[in-house]
């Protein structure tokens, strides 16, 4: 008994060296050489001879035994090449004649510009790693932070720039971090660009000598880019095979990652706040944090890149992380309604959602002020007594006795010029005195930056949910900024607008859920205007694109999955004929479509047959057995519909890998070929799995069970053909 005590003591003294050597941070004196090892990924730089901070690897997990460095600033390929810019650093001031992007980029009050940055100590702290840098005269601190996370080996890197000189400086570009990757003429670059209706095209190309700018200087984050890449040593076509770094940038404002080859093939990929218009006074003793630039390793190709970053966002970054709950099946008024809610029609309504099992009822635009088409009312956020004479109550308590909670729309960064709120407060409003002031859909961008539009927003949200038992809002923000002054404050301090306006909306969103913690946020921008992991970290669920047409949905929710988990991609059944082609749908197809993601529906359920109310709930009480494994599952994309494939499909692996769900879409059958035979992936072969069909069992004979190995090496045929077909099953593994 004293040895078997003995042996299980030892085996878990073990196991936990083994865990804390594979998330661990250590510095060798001897050489200056740090090295992050986490799960698959060894992360590694080290301090030269000139003091520089000088990258050293980033890729697969090297061995306990194995040694980096040390660190050799590079002498330059010629006067034209010097050392600055030939060595890979870490965090790149603009100085020494460095000709790259630079990380930081500062202007001194005596005109000096030039800034070098020096490692002067660190300091170790769990998973936490803090380098202080300084400029080699001048009292400018850099702290530079990494975070691994020790289940996906993705790293979080910023800086805390700090003014210690006396008089106050100008920051004009600032990065979180530049990460390196050696020289080669093999890499590819993966990002996501689009526009209103049209997000989230996936684009692949070769990496080639110079500069790809990927950016939004749109205020907020933007439908154009989204800031994500990925990019792959050579060009397998195969989604989970092959090596793949990616990255991913943590803020809601004005972006910009810039992805570049320099003359020696080296690859630089440095992010941060867009430099464009940026000009941040930093005063003596106060301080800039940049925001977080995540970046990962995978060797699983870029479907094995995708997979982390959802693991990473779900038990890291979400609100309710580590363990969010499944989105509850939502309907959203706004397709049967429009503006024109009446407190009986909503009621009508939450009537016939209940019936298909809707969980959570959202009443959209129209409630508040004078609000009777986006011409008046935003701004003036108070109850419209025409509507609901006495307040929200009623809706509410009919909702709840539905079974279902409650959500509204709201949209507190906007106002119209037509709003009590304009009228009393026109400075509120981002301006240049004296010049026009641009509308977008009839209204202005307030000026969260200032401290007064701040207090009021949080205000009257605060006093909203203070005061109704709502659940769930839906956020909008529905334009970019144009003219963004903020005469209010001195010339040199306007524009520090980018950051405070940023900074006060997360303070705003931070401040909601620490006394409401209860309420759940959507974050929606005309569709995917707003979509980063900076805004995720304070709202549950994103809308990927005000596109519901379902055939586009699938090509818009592939490229969104490629950066974001689809357990907060909310995706919408709505009206057939309907979405940005007005086609013909069948209800199932779009609900099959909805279904690979946080199922929502916004159809006007008055024009529904009965027919259709019975095919929903079905697909609903169907959804809910696989909710969990879609949203937080492992998804594997076994055909992608870009480049105008006939076929998609996605299989979604559950995290105990006790479920797979599979769906199948076929666009148009050509010349009588049959769809493609699916071989399913990330299931245990040796394992037996139950098959359940979510949509009617097409003909033929197939095994009701089968192990693992005959789902992935023998594979299903769905037998779809004609257009716009959908399939969609599940397996169960046996216990």
């Amino acid at each position: 008994m004293f040895y078997r005590k003995l042996f299980v003591l030892l085996g878990l003294l073990a196991s936990m060296y083994t865990y804390t050597f594979a998330q661990s941070i250590q510095f060798d004196q001897q050489s200056r050489v740090f090295r992050i090892d986490s799960v698959g990924v060894t992360y590694a730089f080290g301090v030269n001879e000139e003091n520089e901070l000088q990258t050293l690897y980033w890729g697969g997990r090297l061995g306990s035994n194995d040694h980096l460095g040390p660190a050799q600033a590079n002498q330059g390929h010629a006067s034209f090449d010097l050392p600055s810019g030939s060595t890979r650093q870490e965090f790149e001031g603009w100085g020494a004649g460095l000709f790259y992007e630079p990380t930081l980029k500062i202007t001194f009050p005596d005109g000096n510009r030039d800034l070098v940055l020096h490692y002067i100590d660190h300091h170790i702290e769990g998973n936490t790693l803090n380098v202080h840098l300084k400029d080699i005269s001048r009292d400018v601190l850099v702290d530079l932070k990494y975070q691994i996370d020790p289940e996906t080996g993705i790293l979080g890197r910023s800086a805390v720039i700090t003014n210690k000189t006396k008089e106050p400086l100008l920051i004009e570009q600032a990065a979180a971090a530049t990460w390196s990757l050696p020289q080669s003429t093999d890499y590819w670059l993966y990002y996501l660009t689009g526009r209103w209706a049209g997000e989230m095209n996936v684009q692949h190309e070769a990496i080639r000598p110079g500069t790809r700018l990927i950016e939004s200087r749109r205020g907020s984050t933007g439908h154009q880019n989204n800031p994500w890449f990925a990019i792959e040593r050579g060009n397998s076509g195969d989604q989970d095979t092959g090596d793949v770094w990616f990255g991913a940038l943590g803020w809601s404002g004005s972006w910009r990652i810039t992805v570049e080859q320099d003359s020696l093939r080296q690859i630089r990929i440095t992010g941060g706040y867009n430099p464009f218009d940026f000009g941040y006074q930093l005063a003596p003793n106060e301080q800039l944090e940049t925001p977080v630039f995540y970046g990962g390793y995978s060797h699983n190709g870029i479907g094995g890149a995708s997979r982390l970053l959802h693991r990473f966002e779900i038990s890291k970054v979400l609100p309710q992380a580590p363990k969010p709950r499944p989105r509850p099946v939502l309907y959203n008024s706004w397709e049967a309604t429009e503006f024109n809610v009446t407190e009986q029609g909503q009621e009508e309504l939450a009537e016939k959602a209940a019936k298909i099992g809707v969980e959570r009822f959202v009443m959209d635009d129209g409630w508040f002020g004078q609000r009777k088409d986006d011409h008046a009312g935003l701004g003036d956020w108070y109850v419209n007594k025409e509507k609901f004479p006495v307040g929200l109550k009623p809706l509410i308590d009919k909702v709840h006795s539905l079974g279902m909670d409650f959500g509204l729309w709201v949209e507190p960064e906007m106002v119209n010029p037509d709003s009590d709120l304009y009228r009393k407060h026109p400075d509120w409003v981002l301006n240049f005195d004296g010049r026009p002031r641009t509308e977008g859909r009839n209204q202005l961008v307030l000026n969260l930056a200032r401290q007064d539009v701040r207090d009021y927003v949080y205000g009257f949200l605060d006093k909203l949910l203070s005061e109704n038992d709502i659940a769930f809002l839906k956020w909008d923000y529905n334009r970019n900024w144009s003219e963004p002054g903020w005469p209010a404050v001195a010339p040199d301090e306007q524009k520090k607008v980018y950051v405070k306006f940023i900074e006060n909306l997360y303070s705003i969103l931070k401040k909601l859920r620490e006394k409401h913690p209860k309420v759940e946020i959507e974050s929606c921008s005309g569709g995917g205007g707003r979509v980063d992991l900076g805004i995720l970290r304070y709202t549950d669920e994103v809308w990927p694109s005000d596109n519901t047409d379902p055939f586009d949905r699938l090509s818009i929710q592939d490229g969104f999955t490629y950066a974001y988990t689809p357990g907060v991609m909310m995706a919408w059944v709505t009206e057939s004929p309907g979405g940005a082609n007005h086609s013909p749908r069948s209800i199932e197809y779009r609900f099959l479509s909805s279904m690979q993601g946080s199922l929502g529906i916004g159809s006007n359920l008055n024009h529904w047959s009965d027919a259709d109310f019975a095919s929903a709930r079905h697909l609903v009480s169907e959804y809910k057995e696989i909710r969990e494994t879609v949203q937080h599952g492992a998804l594997y994309r076994l055909i992608s519909p870009a480049n105008g494939s006939e076929q998609s499909a996605t299989e979604s692996v559950a995290a105990d890998g006790s479920q797979a769900v599979v769906f199948g879409f076929l666009h148009s059958s050509q010349f009588g070929y049959p769809y493609p035979r699916l071989l399913l992936r990330g299931l245990n072969k040796d394992a037996q799995y139950k098959l359940h069909w979510i949509t009617e069992k097409p003909g033929g004979k197939r095994p009701e069970t089968a192990s693992g190995a005959y789902w992935m090496g023998h594979g299903v045929d769905l037998d779809l053909d004609g257009d716009f077909q959908a399939t969609a099953f599940r397996l169960d593994k046996e216990r």
